[in-house]
């Protein structure tokens, strides 16, 4: 049984996180401003505003076996790192793989360039995100004399999912309107590819390496998968096997349709060229030998369909709606279309890609 204080865990990998450790049978704290889902049940709570100077002042002081911090603002992983890695016998800071300043080569590793680190005085703003991450891991390594793990998640999915990428295409073939635009490559920039790692697996991970004494950085990622075989693992999480209509994504710029996420996107879709061809296809190597484990996509997209209500055409945090997905179809032209054979998804060859 360990002692972990968490700097977060009322939003959705926190929670997660302090939900694996409470069911492990671990001692939990909870530092946060006690908004978003609410504190686990189990989990002790400091409910702080962490703008204060004196944040910090309520943590017990006691010796912690694990701290697990999450924060995007540098402001905050310094305070906290400075207030408490004294009594933090292991640290881990939840970075992202949008700290890394290139994301145009496959297969990169951990040692890939950061981006410029934002400092502690620096006002944050969401489009500095990978700065603000590569800032907070300096902070973090700085201080800790490089005694820390740091985790970079990619694409995060699962049942509960805030912001509707990973939720999107199962839903959506869930739904069982016909027919369904299908998105293609039919121009120029690299294979469209999907990582998606289950928030359940990267929580158990986390506390997992961090427990274990990991340190250094880690791509904490799912298996590099064709955007085509994601849509093909939603559809038979569905039991689905819908009509398509297949949609050129070299048409998205002047539908006014955007890539990757938000409302009147294609989720999952990387913008187009060659600036983010590594991007979802990171190394998963040093991770996976240190122990993470990931369940197929199938079953992550079958939870988050069983989890969730009827969409029945409801405006997602990501994705088209009901309106704008028809407003699409109805405005392709048979010259638009894609050649007869993509216009039914492959069937899932059972050994793919490794998922588990």
């Amino acid at each position: 049984m360990a002692k972990i204080l968490i700097l977060g865990g009322t939003a959705w990998l926190g929670r997660t996180i302090a939900d694996r450790a409470l069911a492990a049978g671990h001692l939990v704290t909870c530092l946060a401003r006690g908004e978003a889902g609410g504190l686990p049940e189990g989990a002790a709570a400091v409910v702080v505003d962490r703008d204060r100077p004196d944040a910090y002042a309520g943590v017990p002081a006691e010796h912690w076996d694990l701290v697990v911090e999450l924060t995007r603002l540098p402001a905050h992983a310094r305070a906290a790192v400075e207030a408490l890695s004294h009594g933090a016998r292991r640290w881990v800071f939840v970075s992202s793989c949008s700290a890394y300043a290139d994301h145009s080569a496959a297969d990169a590793r951990e040692e890939a360039e950061l981006l410029k680190p934002l400092e502690s005085v620096q006002d944050y703003t969401p489009e500095l995100y990978g700065e603000a991450k590569s800032g907070c891991e300096w902070l973090t390594m700085a201080t800790r004399g490089n005694a820390a793990l740091v985790v970079r998640p990619g694409l995060i999915g699962g049942p509960g999912d805030p912001s509707g990428r990973s939720t999107y295409w199962p839903l959506r073939l869930a739904d069982r309107r016909e027919p369904v635009l299908a998105p293609f490559q039919d121009g120029g920039g690299g294979r469209q590819h999907v990582q998606l790692i289950d928030v359940r697996d990267l929580a158990a991970f986390i506390l997992d390496a961090g427990l274990a004494g990991r340190t250094g950085a880690v791509n904490a990622v799912g298996a590099a998968m064709p955007l085509q075989d994601v849509l093909v693992a939603a559809r038979e999480a569905a039991n689905a096997n819908p009509r398509l209509v297949p949609y050129p994504l070299s048409a998205m710029k002047d539908d006014g349709v955007s890539p990757w996420s938000g409302p009147r996107s294609l989720p999952l879709v990387l913008p187009l060229g060659d600036d983010h061809a590594g991007f979802a296809r990171r190394s998963d190597a040093r991770a996976l030998e240190w122990g993470l484990v990931r369940r197929p996509l199938v079953e992550t997209f079958r939870d988050i369909i069983a989890a969730d209500e009827p969409w029945a055409g409801r405006q997602l945090a990501s994705g088209l709606s009901a309106g704008d997905e028809a407003a699409l179809i109805a405005g392709r032209k048979p010259s638009n279309f894609a050649p007869a054979e993509s216009a039914t998804l492959p069937r899932r060859q059972p050994d793919q890609s490794r998922l588990g």
